[in-house]
């Protein structure tokens, strides 16, 4: 795939195009091996375009197709062939129609998007005024669209897929799951997953990629390339050989949140669930809220800032906050007043400066259950800055609340 545009380069444009024919293309079964972008200049173009069709069966450029003189994608693209290019007469005439249609003058420049490269098969537009080309090079092809979003994308599933398809022969898919990990770094689920890898080396199996995605864990991606029908039932085996090496790591699949895995196991269990929060300051509740469904089964949470909240609503008795007896307290306290099954707390030192004679980072995180309430606590050393201190203390104290209802 080889993005076109100056703007791409410069950061003035998200190359959002390259991420949706990537999709597209795995979902067709077809193996996407590079991308690159390049500016708006001939030579570098024609170099990019060369160098794709050294190591591609196929080649997809994506914009530089307008009126404009910096539009020079098909010049290159006829240079690469070397041919000339020629006007398409059906295409100009298509090209004053959609101006006569919006009662616009057309500038004359616009007729260079008529310009069609010898050999090669104009896919017309329906949308725009810039047409794709189908460019056979050989036993190759290359492909050009514009690099208009809605443009592209109707064109792709138009004109492009289909013939991609045609030429691979065999129809199968690139199906991917992810499982979402919390509580392990990167080098140990690498690491466990190790014996795992080995016996995937060699083409046709499954593969496993991993993704550190900051405050949100370690994902691991498990990607099949079979036909349609076989690619659940591949991701499901495969998904049950990680489960079974990382266990109680692994929250949820794909876009499955921590607060979805909880609110998941409460509804299983038929409980409601209580927050109280003081360096997180709501977020843990906001992360609940976002969850539908969630008034099934969370009361509410008490954002208890101020230690004299938590003494006077809560119950916890004099002495430090950032504590494991403030942090019980704190969660037998939301679990009373909100009447709650279960009930989860958290305190800490987001910064910028110490609290209780406990530095920066540290994260005292409370869970009750039961009547009467039976509680625990634990202490986390959270590295990082304020905003990184509280994103990681609400999730891990969802996820110690998770590990809870799993051991009943």
């Amino acid at each position: 795939m080889v993005a076109v545009g100056t703007e791409l380069l410069l950061g003035q444009v998200v190359d959002t195009n390259s991420a949706w024919i990537g999709e597209s293309l795995a979902l067709a079964g077809i193996d996407v091996f590079f991308q690159v972008k390049v500016g708006d200049n001939h030579r570098r173009i024609v170099e990019a375009v060369r160098v794709a069709l050294g190591r591609s069966d196929a080649v997809i450029c994506c914009g530089g197709l307008g009126p404009t003189q910096d539009d020079i994608t098909r010049e290159a693209i006829a240079e690469v062939m070397g041919v000339r290019l020629v006007r398409d007469e059906d295409l100009a005439l298509r090209v004053h129609e959609r101006f006569s249609a919006r009662g616009r003058h057309m500038a004359a420049n616009n007729l260079r998007q008529a310009d069609v490269p010898v050999g090669a098969t104009p896919i017309p537009q329906v949308q725009g005024t810039a047409p794709g080309l189908i460019c056979p090079f050989g036993s190759q092809v290359i492909y050009a669209m514009p690099g208009v979003p809605h443009e592209m994308r109707e064109m792709l599933a138009r004109a492009v897929l289909p013939d991609l398809a045609a030429r691979a022969g065999e129809p199968s898919t690139i199906a991917s799951r992810t499982l979402r990990t919390w509580g392990l770094a990167e080098s140990t689920v690498a690491e466990a997953l190790g014996p795992r890898l080995e016996a995937l080396e060699g083409g046709g199996k499954p593969t496993i990629a991993f993704l550190a995605s900051g405050v949100e864990g370690i994902k691991v991606r498990i990607t099949v390339k079979a036909c349609p029908a076989d690619a659940p039932a591949l991701l499901d085996a495969e998904e049950a050989e990680v489960r079974s090496v990382l266990g109680d790591a692994v929250f949820g699949v794909d876009d499955e949140t921590m607060e979805m895995a909880v609110g998941r196991l409460l509804v299983q269990a038929a409980k409601t669930l209580g927050v109280a929060e003081s360096l997180t300051g709501g977020l843990i509740g906001s992360r609940i809220t976002a969850v539908p469904g969630a008034s099934e089964w969370f009361r509410g949470s008490i954002v208890s800032y101020a230690s004299e909240v938590k003494r006077d609503l809560l119950g916890v008795a004099d002495g430090p906050v950032v504590s494991r007896s403030a942090a019980i307290e704190m969660a037998v306290g939301a679990q009373r007043v909100l009447g709650s099954d279960v009930a989860v707390a958290v305190t800490g030192v987001a910064g910028p400066t110490e609290q209780d004679g406990q530095p920066v980072g540290t994260v005292w995180v409370g869970v009750a259950s039961g009547r009467p309430a039976a509680a625990e606590a634990a202490t986390l050393r959270v590295a990082g800055g304020r905003e990184q201190v509280r994103q990681i203390a609400a999730i891990s104290a969802l996820d110690m609340l998770r590990r809870r209802l799993l051991a009943g």
